[in-house]
């Protein structure tokens, strides 16, 4: 039996939410619903003109990756992560957040000299979030952080579609499918945004290889990958990337298809008020499910009733109390 149900890479980012308005983002010239690079500078521009505006959202260790791995571990799920901060408050606080999340980490150096990545989500009334990022020592993610003895032991590796941003993060990303493929481990890919997919598709391609086991991705990647008019040719086109795949559709449920049927997921009527780390959630939920014995439908349920539940709050994650509640759904 595999030691972890799933090992994830991704980018190690510190969180911080700010409630804006969409005058707001135009002002300040960010592209509202993508998550855009940044520079140190940049990101401090934004921060020091949003003074007023910090939400009661605290401080939280995130990276789209990471969402996925703490919900697969908050759930009941045993999960090992591998990312890269720098030896400072920032980074502390993100590992001793993955250690009280119950996730196992590679501790080759991690923490080095520069700043761990921080990313600012910007909330408007409408529940879109828009990330601006600066990935510090995180774009330096690499092939030194991977840890092949737990990616043997895993039943599923995990990896951030956002890695392939970085030379070092691709690399590492293409490298942990080919040791998850020799120990016959099953693979799995996040779009993780349209941006990425629009402007790094080659890239993408490249860490997807010949085809991955499972495919996560939103409707407009899901078009954009499969450069496709209709949701059902890239249904059909999806096919020829991932044996299974999940598209999810916002506030219209999601599609699974477990390799031979596909299936509507529907939604689970809410009031949005945060869409951050809804598709991370989805796809912890659905991970934690198909690794404990359900099938893809009810792992397609599941999921939906755990993002909806991360939407009609703020923060990437569900509170302590939330994640047994929504586990009595299965």
């Amino acid at each position: 039996m595999a030691k972890y149900h799933v090992y994830g890479i991704g980018a190690a980012l510190v969180d911080t939410e700010i409630e804006v308005t969409d005058h707001d983002l135009q002002q300040l010239q960010v592209e509202k619903g993508l998550m855009t690079l940044v520079d140190e500078a940049r990101q401090a521009e934004l921060i020091d003109h949003l003074q007023g505006h910090l939400t009661a959202s605290k401080r939280a260790s995130g990276g789209s990756a990471a969402n996925t791995i703490i919900a697969v571990s908050a759930f009941g799920g045993n999960a090992f992560y591998s990312c890269k901060v720098a030896n400072d408050d920032n980074g502390q606080f993100y590992l001793n957040d993955l250690t009280t999340a119950g996730v196992d980490y590679h501790p080759n150096g991690e923490q080095v000299n520069g700043l761990t990545g921080k990313c600012l989500v910007l909330i408007t009334p409408d529940a879109e979030r828009s990330m601006n990022t600066f990935l510090g020592v995180s774009e330096t993610v690499s092939i030194e952080n991977l840890n092949t003895e737990a990616i043997s032991q895993s039943e599923y590796l995990y990896i951030e579609g956002y890695l392939v941003t970085s030379d070092t993060g691709r690399a590492a990303a293409i490298r942990a499918r080919e040791i998850a493929e020799e120990y016959n481990v099953k693979t799995v890919l996040s779009l993780s945004d349209p941006g990425m997919v629009t402007f790094f598709k080659d890239g993408l391609k490249a860490m997807l290889g010949h085809k991955v086991d499972l495919l996560f991705c939103n409707e407009d990647e899901a078009l954009g990958w499969t450069d496709s008019e209709t949701l059902d040719d890239a249904i059909e086109r999806l096919k020829q990337s991932a044996d299974t795949f999940a598209i999810t559709l916002g506030s219209k449920g999601a599609l699974v298809f477990d390799g031979q049927n596909l299936h509507e997921i529907p939604p689970h009527p809410i009031t949005a008020i945060d869409t951050n780390g809804a598709g991370d959630m989805f796809a912890g939920a659905f991970l934690y499910a198909i690794t404990h014995g359900y099938n893809f439908q009810q792992a397609g349920n599941f999921a939906s009733v755990a993002a909806a539940n991360v939407v009609s709050q703020f923060g990437p994650r569900l509170s302590a109390e939330q994640y047994p509640e929504v586990l009595s759904s299965l």
